[in-house]
């Protein structure tokens, strides 16, 4: 009994010893493998306005504690707004590019806002923006704003100045702008009558503030006879007659018009007028040109003409000037009036008897023509911005008022020197007349038919 009991006890601990052994075997084994890495699901979208370009929208799978960089990226006209959703591993919630910190499943979204822009709006002296009024006003990008402006009585518009990169037109009172970014922008107006002088051949002619006229000077074919006319633009003096131009576009006329140099009943839509001893010349604001009377030369032969900005006649030949700042010229080329074509940088001209004048941008002055009594000698001439031509005379206002003159002084009508404060300037067949920034005017020159009777003018 005891022999047998003995070899059931070590057949019992045997058993014991080998179950320790294969636990120990599989905790060892155990021990030697590493620990299983986790990973997590980001899922990115983004709101309408933008996109998240790094690492892409929809969802990716990253190892706990790995750092994803995030890229939002706002269309045109939108700004990033700041991240929203499982944000509590976001570097800078509110940083386009930014990163997160995969300690989880995480779920965010990139928000996008309309861009928002300042529209400042002012405007000179003369008129208001009635919409959307004065003042600054905030827009969302992309915002097509309306814009009116209106001009007081005795006013006009002139254009928009200041940020017009996306405004539509310029030029219009009432026009839209595109709301692109912040902008300052001023409704510039004027007076729509501008007071200005005329001299013919024998009279002198005035525009006052109000759109009326007057004028002195030889009547005999009542050329004078302007007391009546009303909402006029700009006026014209001839040999004979005077023409008016009217802020409708229309032209109005009085005085002797044998050539038929009053006969443009039919013109409209023009926007200056020039014309001297047989001939008148009507700019239209296309820049195309017409021009009726005597056209033995080849004067009114205009029709082909594109692209002026500026128009000027002489007795027998008509000068334009381009937008380009070149020059052309038609007719009578007897005495080199016409030679023009190498001009360039001109911004006015002007035409004698047989005579053309150039001013440049840099204030010199060119001149081609007759120069029997040295009415071209302009060359020394600096500092002009204005130009006008007599029958054998020239005349240069300077930007400081004063005046210089050459060529006949047979009546005295280069006896400038002393003129101060002058706005504007005109040359006649043989007299000078001028604009003063107060208002008045001054003449020199032949007053054998009263022409130069100018003292109680006050166009202003």
């Amino acid at each position: 009994m005891k022999i047998t009991l003995s070899l059931r006890s070590h057949h019992y601990a045997a058993r014991g010893s080998i179950f320790v052994i294969i636990l120990a075997l599989i905790g060892a084994t155990v021990g030697c493998v590493e620990s299983a890495v986790l990973s997590y699901d980001l899922t990115i979208a983004s709101t309408a306005g933008g996109s998240v370009t790094i690492p892409g929208e929809g969802t990716g799978t990253y190892d706990e504690g790995t750092v994803v960089n995030l890229v939002a990226t706002p269309d045109s006209g939108y700004r990033f707004a700041g991240w929203t959703g499982d944000v509590s591993t976001i570097s800078d919630v509110d940083n386009a590019v930014t990163t997160i910190v995969m300690n989880g499943a995480c779920s965010v979204i990139a928000n996008f806002v309309k861009q928002q822009y300042d529209l400042t709006t002012t405007s000179t002296a003369g008129g208001s923006i009635t919409v959307p009024g004065e003042g600054t006003f905030m827009y969302d990008g992309g915002t097509l704003v309306n814009l009116v402006a209106q001009a007081e009585e005795g006013y006009k518009f002139v254009n928009w100045a200041g940020d017009v990169s996306t405004i539509r037109d310029v030029n219009a009172a009432e026009t839209a702008v595109t709301m692109d970014a912040g902008y300052s922008i001023t409704a510039n107006f004027e007076t729509k009558y501008t007071p200005m002088v005329a001299g013919g051949g024998l009279h002198t002619v005035g525009l006052k503030a109000d759109g009326t006229v007057v004028a002195v000077g030889y009547n005999e074919y009542s050329e004078c006879l302007v007391g009546s006319w009303t909402d006029v633009m700009q006026v014209l003096a001839g040999t004979y007659h005077t023409v008016g131009l009217k802020a409708d576009g229309t032209v109005i006329r009085t005085g002797w018009c044998p050539f038929q140099q009053c006969a443009f009943d039919g013109w409209t839509d023009i926007i200056e007028i020039a014309g001297s001893y047989y001939h008148t010349v009507g700019l239209r604001s296309d820049g195309t040109v017409v021009a009726v009377g005597s056209s033995d030369d080849g004067q009114c032969n205009v029709g082909g003409w594109t692209n002026i900005v500026q128009v000027a006649a002489g007795v027998a030949h008509t000068v334009g000037l381009k937008a380009d700042g070149t020059v052309i010229a038609v007719g009578s080329d007897k005495y080199g009036q016409c030679n023009v074509g190498d001009w360039t940088d001109i911004v006015q001209v002007a035409a004698g008897a047989y005579h053309t004048v150039g001013l440049r941008s840099d204030g010199s002055v060119v001149a081609a023509g007759w120069d029997w009594a040295g009415q071209c000698v302009v060359g020394g001439w600096t500092d002009i911005i204005e130009v006008t031509a007599g029958y054998n005379h020239t005349v240069g206002l300077r930007s400081d008022g004063t005046v210089v003159a050459v060529g006949s002084d047979s009546s005295g009508q280069c006896d400038v020197g002393g003129w101060t404060d002058i706005v504007q300037v005109s040359a006649g067949y043989d007299h000078t007349v001028a604009l003063k920034s107060d208002g008045t005017v001054v003449a020199v020159g032949s007053d054998g038919w009263g022409q130069c009777r100018v003292g109680d003018w006050v166009l202003t």
